[in-house]
């Protein structure tokens, strides 16, 4: 049987479990878990990310610096876009097929253990979710690495990454998502996403909403833990689009780095590379050291950030971006207005059930502005994906025009539809959105032969 295969009957095992989207609010048989297996848990120190947007982002940043200056890395992030594997990174490559496997392997027994006591106490069995974070915490303590980056998959205080320590505990922007598990205001969301905050720890935060940096600060100065954020203690000093990317001069905790390549567009992602910094200095010195800037500039020349404003074809050009909240879809225009000069956009989206689809939609349009004319509503093939039918009649409801609304269930019929469209502009400067969910994006970069994340 080939690694291929396998890694395909391990997942079909794992999407066998209650799926991601129904995550237990609880961390104990986490803990018993570790436990049973050794504690791969405390086998190495932890970067800990939380945030609404650019977590991902973010821990990729985080990564490189770590391979920069030399040390061995595990990166825990989620969703995948076209593999599982994709999730459990070891040196900034997802982790073997065949060395996913044999740790599955090698852990399944001990998980049995574990579901067997929680059926007893009638609880569900370990989640998907549950299952690939104790795989990663496995993968990373059987290398072993030298650091783990561990993104948070829901809020904070009950995500089963939580049996980890985080060292230092990073916080990206926070805004309104899932509310209806998080909590219906940035204060809520905060309160949840502060408990990866740990005693012995380092906080660095992204800029917030006022209440959401007052529950932070609270929860650092209640456990004793050092506390940065950017706009008071650090932050992008200056930045200019570049060919491919912008080149930043950004001010960490302990020294001025200049001309810094990011080959990722967007002010939000200029300032996911302040907070990475900030990260990298916090773990390195306790903020307290210069970097090398040298081993910096590297380092972030060498980020990708799958997903997100991903120019995934030219001529015309084929933007995929896995906005899926209204801050996402919102940064993500502006950083288009930014760096795209199309003279038209047409936008093929589609949008996943528990999400704010209204708010996505109004967002859409207003930073899209008069660039986006056209529309394809589109699903993908996710059980939780909005009909694209129902989608587009929220979108004329909300003043998108009947003329510029156009209704493609297959997502390679909506691509063809929306290139078609973009090619009909005389000046050749017209351009193609692909987002709404990250499981259409996935999609999309696959039809579009960029399988590999």
């Amino acid at each position: 049987m080939s690694d291929e295969f396998s890694v395909e009957s391990v997942y079909a095992e794992l999407l066998g479990r209650a799926p991601e989207n129904k995550m237990e609010p609880r961390l104990a048989p986490l803990f018993r878990a570790m436990d049973v297996l050794g504690e791969p848990n405390k086998a190495y120190p932890i970067i800990h990310i939380t945030g609404t947007n650019g977590k991902t982002s973010t821990a990729r940043m985080i990564e490189r610096g770590l391979i920069a200056h030399g040390l061995s890395t595990g990166r825990y992030t989620s969703p995948h876009l076209s593999k599982v594997t994709e999730r459990i990174s070891l040196n900034g490559e997802p982790v073997d097929d065949a060395t996913f496997v044999r740790i599955w392997d090698e852990i399944r027994p001990y998980l049995e253990i574990v579901d067997k006591e929680l059926e007893a106490e009638g609880q569900p069995r370990l989640t998907y979710f549950e299952c690939l974070t104790i795989l990663g915490f496995a993968v990373f303590a059987d290398q072993p690495v030298d650091v783990a980056v561990f993104e948070v998959g829901l809020g904070g205080i009950t995500d089963a990454t939580n049996v980890g320590d985080g060292q230092v505990s990073v916080v990206t922007p926070i805004s309104l998502d899932h509310t209806d598990l998080l909590g219906e205001t940035t204060a809520d969301i905060a309160y949840e996403k502060s408990g990866i905050i740990k005693p012995g720890g380092f906080l660095v935060s992204a800029a917030q909403p006022v209440d959401a940096a007052q529950v932070l600060l609270d929860k650092a100065r209640e456990l004793d833990v050092p506390f940065r954020f950017e706009g008071v203690e650090f932050g992008v000093e200056s930045r200019s689009v570049a060919v491919g990317g912008q080149v930043l001069t950004i001010q960490g905790l302990a020294g001025r780095y200049e001309d810094i390549l990011l080959p990722l567009h967007g002010a939000h992602q200029a300032e996911n590379a302040a907070v990475a910094i900030a990260a990298l200095e916090a773990f390195f010195g306790g903020g307290e050291k210069e970097l090398d800037g040298e081993v910096l500039r590297e380092a972030f020349g060498n980020v990708t950030s799958p997903g997100r404003l991903e120019v995934v074809r030219t001529a015309p050009t084929i933007i995929v971006d896995a906005g899926h909240n209204p801050d996402g879809i919102r940064v993500s225009a502006e950083a288009i207005h930014e760096a795209f000069n199309f003279s038209k956009l047409v936008v093929v989206i589609g949008v996943l059930r528990e999400k704010d689809a209204e708010e996505i939609l109004r967002q859409l349009k207003e930073s899209l502005g008069d660039l986006a004319e056209e529309f394809c509503f589109t699903q993908s093939n996710s059980p939780r994906a909005i009909p694209a039918a129902e989608l587009a009649e929220l979108a004329v409801d909300l003043g998108f025009g009947e003329e510029n609304v156009h209704i493609a269930e297959q997502l390679d019929d909506a691509i063809e539809w929306a290139v078609e469209r973009s090619e009909a502009n005389d000046d050749l400067a017209g351009g193609v959105l692909i987002t709404g969910s990250i499981t259409v994006v996935a999609e999309a970069r696959i039809l579009l032969g960029k399988a590999g994340a």
